[in-house]
This record gives structure tokens, C-alpha cells and sequence, in this order.
């Protein structure tokens, strides 16, 4: 019987760290499904693009903010078999004065950024816990462990999808499949250049000369990300490469990628605190079967 090709799935696949693994899981013998936006219209050249890549590359339309669009999406890759591998890259980013940003704003991000990934999660968790393996990787932030000023409404989304990720890698360790984050510090891929401004313009007219810093920072930052110094993105996609390489029960729980800004030193001094919950809880003989460093 032929062997099949590992699957992996990977969202916001129109630039950035998700363009770039959709080609190197390809190069690494991977049946790749990617997914993006619009893919027949502002993306159909990087559709086009990405399957003229390898054979083995389906790019697909999916919005994961909206239900029918995620569930459609995975009717056909599932028709197709188990996922191996999903990786939650998808994302948007805004900055600005935290109070002038509206309820509708914030929405917006943890659609994507948070429920996004767990519709994604829900989609592929049944055939992951029937065959009794799968690693999920959820692209987080080191602002999913800090919040600096003018992110809040970002972190808040990453805040959550780290501590969605936490428990349920907990829940699903007794079926084999690993959870695992990934917190990338400032790339240059246009996540900042995709945001959006704080449409609440009295609040930020109240702020004074302090509604003009995030702009400046903002400035700061697409400058630093495009010069030499910049970290590669390339070191993203290859942990989502060595993450997927690695056994079953192995996977840490956290890798800091990049520019760390003392994240990786706190994951050091919480994790273990936080595993304590399952000695706690009465709970390690049940859910202790998988490393959680």
C-alpha cells in the first residue's frame, strides 16, 4: 500500500510567514493546503503563484472570521483525508490609542485572530482524535505574554488564543496530538501595513500630541523591519518546520522566535507553575502524558 504524503493546512497563506511555510512544507514532501482571501480576485496572482510552486499545493479561499466560509473550506480537504498538521497563521494587527479604537474593531481582530483559530481547530479536531495523532500550531505574539502600550486590542486576541491553546493541549494530550504556540517577535511581513486606525476620532482628537506617538512607532518599526537588521521570517516558518518534525508528546509548549523582549524568560518562569494546575487539580495521571516545557 502507497505511503500518502503528511497534510498540513496553513491559513493566511497571501504573505508573510504563511506564504513562505506553504512553499517549504511543500519542499519537505507535504501535500500543503493553504488558504487566504479573495482568492479569485486582489489574490489570485499569489494563488496562481503558490500552486505553479509544486503539484502538491492547493491554495483554497477561506475567511476564518466567518463560519460557512471556514466550514466549506475544510468539506474539501477533508473529502481529501486526515490533516496532519494545522498551522493558525492567519492574522490582523491594529495600533493605536486603545480607547479610540471601537467595540467593532476589537471584534474584528479576535474574529481572525482568535475565534479564527478555533474554528479552524474544531474542523480538524475530530479526524485528528480518530486517528489518534495531529499537531496544532497557533501563531501567537510575544504580546500574547506582555502587553506594551498602544497593542492592547491585539494582545487582548493573543492573550486568549494562548490560553485557549494551553488547556486544550492539556485535553487533547491523552489522544496523541500536540499543541503547541509559536511567538513571534516584529517581522517585517505587512502585518503592521494590513491594520487599521482607531476610527474614533473625538477620543483621539482628547488624546493631544500623544495620539500622533503610535503613528511614530509605527513609522519606527516598518523602517527598522525593512533594513538589515531585521530578523528573517524565515525563522518562523522553519519552527513550524521543526515543530512538525519532532515526535509525538514532544513539542514545547511555547518557542519565542525572533526578537524576544524578555518573553522567552517569562515562559521559563511560568510554565512550571502553570503545569502545577494538573497536580492541583488531581489531574496528571489523566492529563500528564505529554511534556509541557
Amino acid at each position: 500500500m502507497e505511503r500518502r504524503n503528511k497534510v498540513v493546512v496553513i491559513t493566511g497563506c497571501s504573505n508573510g510567514f504563511g506564504e513562505g511555510a506553504v512553499r517549504a512544507f511543500a519542499d519537505k514532501g507535504y501535500r500543503v493546503w493553504g488558504t487566504l482571501r479573495d482568492s479569485l480576485g486582489r489574490n489570485a496572482s499569489k494563488k496562481a503563484a503558490l500552486e505553479g510552486y509544486s503539484k502538491s499545493i492547493s491554495v483554497i479561499d477561506m475567511d476564518v472570521s466567518c463560519d460557512k466560509s471556514v466550514a466549506d473550506g475544510f468539506a474539501r480537504i477533508l473529502n481529501e483525508g486526515t490533516v496532519d498538521v494545522l498551522i493558525n497563521n492567519a492574522g490582523i494587527m491594529y495600533l493605536g490609542i486603545t480607547e479610540a479604537f471601537t467595540v467593532a474593531q476589537a471584534k474584528e481582530q479576535m474574529e481572525t485572530n482568535y475565534y479564527g483559530a478555533i474554528r479552524t481547530i474544531q474542523a480538524v479536531l475530530p479526524s485528528m482524535r480518530n486517528a489518534r495523532s495531529g499537531l496544532i500550531i497557533n501563531c501567537s505574539s510575544l504580546v500574547g505574554q506582555i502587553s506594551p502600550p498602544f497593542f492592547s486590542t491585539y494582545s487582548a486576541t493573543k492573550f486568549a488564543l494562548e490560553a485557549y491553546t494551553q488547556g486544550l493541549r492539556y485535553e487533547l494530550s491523552p489522544f496523541g496530538i500536540d499543541v503547541a504556540l509559536v511567538q513571534p517577535g516584529p517581522f517585517g511581513t505587512g502585518l503592521l501595513a494590513g491594520g487599521k486606525a482607531p476610527e474614533r476620532n473625538d477620543v483621539l482628537a482628547s488624546y493631544g500630541d500623544l495620539a500622533g506617538v503610535p503613528i511614530a512607532m509605527g513609522q519606527h518599526f516598518a523602517t527598522f523591519l525593512q533594513s538589515e537588521e531585521a530578523p528573517n521570517p524565515q525563522l518562523v516558518v522553519d519552527t513550524y518546520l521543526a515543530l512538525a518534525d519532532m515526535p509525538a508528546g514532544k513539542c514545547p509548549t511555547r518557542t519565542v522566535v525572533g526578537i524576544t523582549w524578555g518573553v522567552d524568560e517569562i515562559n521559563a518562569l511560568t510554565q512550571p507553575i502553570q503545569d502545577r494546575v494538573l497536580k492541583e487539580m488531581q489531574l496528571e495521571s489523566v492529563l500528564g502524558g505529554v511534556s509541557h516545557e
